[in-house]
């Protein structure tokens, strides 16, 4: 049950005295979560009685099971109920997006972990079969993106956000295969179930993730990706610019150890698209 949900649809059929416990629960939500009945009551300024018909009327059993579906909506995020308030000038907004990209940039390049970028380019490089695992609005663009930058370069890869699917290629996969994986939260369980799966079959695992998560813990090599992000629940994750920004890093220093390859794979694409598309070379590069 989403109890803010739930008031939202309701709003207009509520009576006076519904209304003002309504607004209590939604601007002051610290007091209505620890609040008792009386204590509520008194707030609104109506009985408790009406306290518990509008509990009922939400869908709740009583006040105590109100408190404990309310308390369960803190575990949603409370940054939910009352939104960051933020000027919606184009150029406010324009300025807030692309600070908080550089932000972004700024704190991987601070945060690098070197020695796992290498390790991961080196088994890359010589993989006989890549498959990009990744799931979810954000990691499942990870994983087509990953896909787009190395298969360019001459090396197979195929990149899949299918839960099922991912299982059954882990499954496939042999020694000399790499299995990267994404995931932003780290808490990607399935995506832990195709690494252990890979591992067994003593397949590489690089996992592209936070620090310290369970898909990090069963991966063999980690990239960690250890970023802030605000409260701002309209503003598309900054997040994503790193991830990016990382893919690049791996893929050009793959390009540079598959060079004679990558030079070559290159080349033939960009004939494809002056024949096929631009009529000369002074279009974006393969892309």
């Amino acid at each position: 049950m989403d109890i803010f949900s739930t008031l939202q649809e309701d709003k207009g059929r509520l009576s006076p005295s519904e209304s003002r416990i309504a607004e209590i629960i939604v601007n002051d939500f610290e007091f209505a979560v620890n609040a008792s009945i009386i204590e509520l009551a008194e707030r609104a300024e109506v009985s408790p009685p009406t306290v518990t018909r509008f509990c009922r009327r939400l869908g709740c059993e009583s006040f105590s099971d109100f408190k404990v579906q309310l308390a369960r909506t803190a575990h949603i995020g409370v940054r939910y109920l009352k939104p960051e308030s933020k000027s919606t000038d184009p150029a406010d907004v324009a300025q807030d997006i692309i600070t908080k990209a550089q932000n972004a940039l700024f704190l991987l390049h601070r945060s690098l972990d070197l020695a796992a970028i290498e390790a991961a380019v080196s088994h890359i490089a010589k993989a006989d079969m890549i498959y990009a695992f990744g799931s979810g609005g954000n990691s499942s663009m990870i994983a087509d993106e990953l896909q787009n930058r190395l298969f360019r370069l001459g090396l197979r890869i195929t990149a899949s956000s299918d839960h099922s699917m991912q299982l059954m290629m882990a499954a496939a996969a042999r020694p000399g295969d790499v299995l990267i994986g994404s995931s932003f939260s780290g808490r990607n369980m399935e995506l832990v179930r195709a690494f252990e799966l890979a591992r067994q079959t003593k397949v590489k695992t690089i996992a592209l993730t936070q620090t310290d998560s369970p898909v990090a813990k069963a991966a063999e090599i980690v990239v960690p990706i250890d970023l802030p992000e605000g409260h701002n629940i309209y503003r598309p994750t900054s997040t994503r610019i790193a991830y990016i920004a990382t893919i690049d890093i791996l893929s050009s220093l793959v390009a540079y150890a598959v060079q004679p390859k990558a030079t070559t794979t290159l080349r033939r694409i960009k004939q494809q698209l002056v024949i096929h598309r631009d009529g000369d070379d002074r279009q974006l590069l393969g892309d």
